[in-house]
Order: C-alpha cells, then structure tokens, then sequence
C-alpha cells in the first residue's frame, strides 16, 4: 500500500467553511496522483456514461476551449479522440473539470463541466445552476458559504490557485458514484470483523482558478481513494482520525451519510489500534 498523498482529518474536523489556500501554479494539475489507479478507468466512463458525465450550456466554448489549452500546457495532451475540448482535456488529468461562468445579473453558473467522479449528486440536476443551486442541499450553506464562495469567485484573479479538501469514507473503490445508495446497502451487510480492511478513505482534492481571457472559474476535483488501514498506520494517525470523526458536527455528518458508517469506522478504529 502506499502511503496516502493526502490526510486531511490530521487538521481537524470537516467543516463547511471553504478552508482555500493558495498554493504555487505550477501544482496545479501536477503531479497527478491518481493517474496510475483511476486515469485509464476514468476514460473509460467517459465513453460509456457521456450522457451522465458530461454537459456543456451554450455558450461556454471560449471558456471550454481556453480551459483546454490551460490544461495542456500544464498536464500535456489527453488520449483518445472526443467530441469536445473540455473532453479533450478531462481525458488527460485524473480531475474533474468543471467550469462557471458570471452571468449578465452578476450570478456564477455552471456551464460546462465533464464530471467523472460526482460524490452523489448528478452533474444534469446541477448544469446551469448558480451557486446558491449547487450548494442548496448542503446544511447551513445558505446564504453565508454561497455569499463567501461568490466573493471569492470574484476576488481571484487568474495566475492564482487556490486549493482545498473534503473527504469521506466508503466501502469498496468506485469512483462513479452518483448515488450513495449502494455504499449504505454495502456498509449494512459488512461484519465488524473487516472494518478496516473495509472501508476506504476519500478526498477530494479541489482547486478553484480564473481563466485570464474569458474571466471564466475553473474548479477542479481530484478523487483520491485509500484504503483506511493506509490512512491509520499509528496510534497518532488513530486518535487524529477518531477525533475529526467524532467532532464533525451532526448535522454535516448526517448530510454526509456517516451514520450509515458509524459503526464500521469505530470498528475500524478499534482494529486500527
């Protein structure tokens, strides 16, 4: 097992604030720490669910096309022949690609996006959506996070990169994953026995950055998967996870599905230590 590019319950609890940092440029997309287990498989969804991972609103092509040519200079060309150039370009980075536009009353809207690895929500109930739409559904959002997240949309200016984490845990590796519904069903028939052995760790790796012709938002979604054992090598890496797991505030971890987990996690823990 390697060891996980990213702990993000080592800084604490999961909280509903953006928590952005800047970060160098030249990171960006580099280096991809998901090519060798998802890149190749990320492709293949592509083609087989192109109805359910990609969208593009009329419109967006200057935007599209720039982001294109920003992902090649930093990542290089992407595989295969597509039908767009956000396609183009999704298929040479294990991120999601997704891409906002401000309309004519001030509104940030998704336009375009292609969306491999959604953490169950379906990129067709959010294409065209402003801000206050993408987040509705997540508690406490509004109108404070979608009043934060709209002023930063507007105060970053392209050159800067700013980045951020979620995670969650799941049982199994699926990165497609419109719905949760399977991972409870799994979750309710696993024994505590294989807990750890179990349940998986899952970041999203996010950036947030602004295309300097179009003025276009690129946010970016890197799914990073590892199994929980990796994540808990010591007693220290244990007591840190128990920690942000049971200091997240009920009303996220519910949002979250983590009681349908509750059980396994503390299983986990107990194996872990």
């Amino acid at each position: 097992m390697r060891r996980p590019p990213f702990l993000p319950f080592l800084n604490g609890p999961l909280s509903l604030a953006p928590g952005l940092k800047p970060i160098d440029p030249a990171t960006w997309l580099v280096p991809d720490t998901e090519a060798a287990g998802w890149l190749a498989e990320k492709r293949t969804v592509m083609q087989r669910h192109r109805d359910e991972v990609y969208g593009a609103r009329a419109g967006s092509e200057a935007a599209t096309d720039e982001l294109a040519v920003a992902v090649r200079a930093a990542a290089g060309p992407g595989e295969g022949i597509w039908a767009s150039a956000l396609e183009g370009a999704a298929s040479a980075v294990s991120d999601d690609l997704c891409v906002l536009i401000k309309d004519s009353e001030g509104l940030w809207r998704l336009e375009a996006a292609s969306l491999c690895a959604p953490t169950f929500w379906r990129l067709a109930d959010k294409l065209g959506e402003p801000l206050g739409g993408l987040h509705g559904p997540v508690p406490g959002a509004n109108p404070g996070l979608v009043s934060r997240i709209h002023r930063m949309f507007d105060a970053i200016q392209p050159g800067q990169v700013l980045e951020r984490f979620n995670w969650t845990v799941q049982p199994g590796t699926a990165r497609f994953t419109p719905s949760q519904t399977p991972f409870k069903q799994i979750a309710a028939s696993l024994a505590d026995e294989g807990a750890l052995d179990a349940l998986w760790l899952r970041v999203e790796r996010q950036t947030i950055s602004k295309l300097p012709g179009t003025g276009a938002v690129v946010f970016t979604i890197r799914p990073v998967l590892d199994p929980l054992r990796a994540a808990l090598p010591d007693a220290v890496h244990v007591e840190a996870f128990r920690s942000s797991w049971e200091g997240v505030d009920p009303v996220l971890a519910d949002y979250k599905g983590w009681p349908h987990y509750d059980r396994l996690v503390r299983a986990a823990l107990r194996q872990a230590a």
